[in-house]
């Protein structure tokens, strides 16, 4: 069995119309960018502070682990299964890009790293920090930025 990716397996587990949601709204972005470029650097420290699917997933499934621990402790030792169930969808995420609470999170339009960063070159190239990108004048539509920074 091959694993996917790591930059794209996210998005090959998700179903296809929250993948290409979170395109255009990243798309849509980039143009009022691009009418905006005054307010790129905000967004730019924006981008620094959001935070990724990964990030979420281990946040969730540690504070998960760690109630499981506690319940076992002090309630029931059958809470402790709930630590073995979460770290074993952790590990199925990790391995293949999905686990029970991706798709909810999808759907809440959290990103990948993968795709804010995608975002963030995108907008460092409208801003001209790219001599390749920066040539190409104001006519540089976002697609073509967002297809430049995907190489």
């Amino acid at each position: 069995m091959r694993l996917p990716a790591t930059t794209q397996r996210v998005a090959l587990h998700s179903a296809g119309w929250k993948t290409i949601r979170i395109e255009k709204e990243t798309a849509q972005r980039l143009w009022y960018y691009l009418d905006h470029p005054e307010e790129i650097d905000q967004r730019l420290r924006e981008l620094d502070e959001e935070w990724d699917i990964e990030r979420l997933l281990e946040a969730n499934a540690s504070t998960l682990a760690l109630l499981g621990m506690g319940l076992g402790l002090a309630v029931n030792r059958r809470f402790y299964l709930m630590p073995a169930l979460v770290m074993g969808f952790l590990l199925q995420h990790a391995l293949q890009g999905w686990c029970p609470p991706v798709p909810l999170f999808r759907r809440l339009r959290v990103r990948t790293q993968y795709e804010i960063e995608l975002e963030r070159y995108s907008l460092k190239a409208l801003r001209g920090d790219f001599g390749e990108l920066a040539a190409a004048g104001e006519g540089a539509l976002p697609a073509r930025v967002l297809e430049a920074a995907r190489r």
